[in-house]
């Protein structure tokens, strides 16, 4: 019998790339081998007239693009409970790693479902590191730190004296880009700050990866308004945040509430509920806007100052004890109004008829509420006080930070921004930054949360950069930038429930370390490297490297698994077994030596019946039958459990 192997496969990209294809065009699609001319047929046959084309190409392109498909081989994720908060309870994620590992090894878990994406990627002033991908790591390497890699080569300086100083950084962040598009949910955005450095490259790249159509808008962000001291001839006091939809049709969008004391303050008028409201001119003021440009916008109102009647009308007659207000501009032609006749029958109560003395005329004022007014439409330039670069370093202080530990902290300001953007009020939803940096994000979503009665998840990624022993951070006993990041998400989260006492927040994070792999995925005992002497006394070393423990096994398990966030409880069933485990209430991962005919009984008689089961291979001996057995009898139960819906998951082995 043929029983289903647990991949070691971790993400198939171009697989998944056919099946969105034939989805799209199913004739172009044959035998899961895409048809080339048959898709040109489904183009209408575009033929391209002249090699040259429009597009942005660079030395490593071709590269880049692989690289972004190739498998994430011999890596997993390794959870460190002691660097974790509320590690039983929260569903913040803090990842250690080379982010574009890190992003390869949760794709599956997190494919499709992040809401919202924000970096703050290195901005290529000729000091900053890119990371070096194609690096490859030596034994000795991989041996240090009992078997987590030393990832101090993973990056290296990018001078403008290189000769690829541009395509360096194009290289390092193309693949990057490719994959977060896949971990983003069909509403979902992408926010990305950048400078002048970089903006032009990396708009033309982004076009492309996620196309100009979703493009949403790019944001000239005032953080410097003194300007920076050290440019030669411009003092630059802005840099720029690129925001692409991943489907720019079902995009999620939000705007700014009217919170600016600016425009509150316009708000100075009070109906007879007390509430607060603004006047503005009916009238359409634009110089197309006259009465034979839209002649179903031209219309009258009447209104009779002596019993208070007041109406709109397309009759021109003059009822008697009324005057006649029409869209007048201050040249005297007709202009039009912004609403439609029956739009205004409607909502008459919402207008007022008013004296204008600046033009000598009545005119019709719209009642326009404070409460319940339309989110404003952000603007291509941000002033915000609270996006100024100078809060981010007296946030940073405000949490007993030396400002010389992290030079410019990014403001959470200007995230904050972001997220009323693309999250709203009492959202819960999940946020991605895999550049985390001092983990901005996280004190940034933690007050967000707060005030905006939100439960909003956070995944942070940060490459474990070691800080200079002659740094203020190394001094104060920060070792890595995560080190520091880690320590910044405690402090924030504190503050922010100390600050509000009745917000119910969740202000923990739960630690992962890429690390290599626990898994002996080619079996030794197939290679002939183990004798049945050494799998006697030693069963372990058949499936599982030297050292490892059955956490991080499971976690290696789930990290091939299709929507299943690692933030999810882990649960040992030690009434069934010493190494049996239930992950999120679902997955069963049996990691017992030896399968008897009880464990499988008390496997069966689960409730509710996991959704899969997972079973090391050797653990069945040579006892087929019970192999055999146990594959049927589950998998049975799981097709009776599942009903009439399609079953996805089955029993596997490893």
């Amino acid at each position: 019998m043929e029983y289903e192997k647990v991949q070691q496969r971790i993400n198939d990209v171009v697989g998944d790339n056919v099946k969105k294809l034939a989805q799209l065009f199913p004739a172009a699609v044959k035998d899961g081998e895409v048809d080339f001319e048959a898709l040109k047929e489904e183009l209408g046959q575009f033929v391209e007239v002249h090699s040259e084309k429009y597009e942005l190409t660079w030395a490593g392109k071709k590269n880049a693009k692989k690289i972004a498909q190739e498998e994430i081989v011999g890596k997993t994720l390794k959870f460190i409970p002691e660097d974790s908060k509320n590690a039983d309870t929260t569903e913040n994620l803090y990842i250690e790693g080379d982010n574009l590992e890190v992003l390869k090894l949760i794709r599956q878990n997190y494919y499709g479902s992040i809401k919202m994406i924000y970096i703050d990627p290195p901005y290529n002033t000729g000091n900053d590191f890119v990371y070096n991908d194609t690096y490859e790591m030596s034994k000795e390497d991989s041996d240090r730190a009992e078997g987590n890699a030393d990832q101090s080569e993973k990056y290296v300086v990018n001078s403008k004296s290189y000769n690829r100083y541009h395509a360096n950084w194009l290289n390092m962040i193309y693949p990057r880009l490719k994959l977060a598009k896949d971990l983003l949910c069909d509403e979902g955005v992408i926010c990305i700050s950048i400078d002048e450095n970089e903006v032009e490259n990396l708009k033309k790249i982004s076009d492309e990866i996620f196309g100009e159509i979703n493009r949403l808008g790019v944001i000239a962000n005032v953080n410097n308004p003194k300007g920076r001291s050290d440019d030669k001839y411009v003092a630059t006091a802005h840099e720029y945040i690129l925001i692409y939809a991943k489907n720019e049709s079902l995009v999620s969008w939000y705007g700014f509430e009217p919170t600016d004391e600016r425009i509150v303050k316009r708000y100075n008028k009070l109906d007879s509920a007390g509430k607060k409201y603004r006047e503005i001119d009916l009238r359409k003021t634009g110089e197309n806007d006259l009465r034979e440009d839209r002649p179903n916008l031209f219309y009258f109102f009447y209104y009779n100052e002596t019993t208070g009647d007041f109406y709109p009308s397309k009759d021109e007659k003059v009822p008697l004890g009324y005057m006649q207000i029409k869209p007048q501009r201050e040249d005297g032609r007709e202009g039009n109004w912004r609403w439609g006749l029956d739009t205004a029958i409607l909502n008459i109560d919402s207008l007022i008829p008013k004296f204008m003395p600046s033009r000598k005329v009545w005119g019709v004022m719209e009642k326009d509420y404070l409460e319940g007014r339309a989110l404003l439409k952000p603007t291509s330039a941000w002033t915000f006080k609270d996006v100024n670069s100078e809060r981010g370093s007296e946030e940073f202080i405000h949490l007993g930070f030396d400002k010389r530990v992290f030079q410019k902290p990014k403001p959470i300001g200007t995230l904050c921004h972001l997220f009323d953007l693309s999250l709203g009020k009492g959202s819960r939803e999940t946020v991605l930054d895999f550049f985390s940096g001092s983990a901005t994000i996280a004190h940034a979503l933690f007050k967000y949360n707060s005030e905006k009665n939100a439960q909003n998840r956070v995944i942070m990624v940060q490459l474990p950069e070691k800080c200079d022993e002659k740094s203020e951070a190394y001094k104060s006993g920060y070792r890595t930038i995560c080190d520091l990041g880690k320590e910044r998400i405690h402090r924030a989260g504190e503050n922010i429930k100390q600050e509000t006492s009745d917000t119910n927040i969740d202000i923990g994070f739960k630690v992962f370390r890429v690390a290599d792999t626990n898994i002996k995925w080619n079996s030794l005992m197939d290679a002939g490297q183990l004798d049945l002497t050494q799998v006697e006394s030693t069963p372990d070393l058949v499936d599982f490297m030297p050292n490892s423990n059955d956490i991080d096994i499971v976690y290696e398990l789930m990290l091939r698994q299709r929507d299943v966030p690692l933030s999810e409880t882990l649960e040992q069933l030690s009434d069934i077994g010493n190494r049996t485990y239930l992950y999120a209430s679902s997955y069963l991962v049996c990691l017992e030596s030896e399968i008897t005919v009880g464990l499988i009984n008390k496997l069966a008689e689960l409730d509710p019946l996991p959704i899969k089961f997972i079973f090391r291979d050797s653990a069945f001996k040579d006892d087929i039958a019970l192999k055999d057995e146990t594959f049927r009898r589950l998998k049975a139960l799981i097709e009776k459990n599942a009903g009439n819906s399609k079953v996805t998951y089955t029993v596997e082995f490893i």
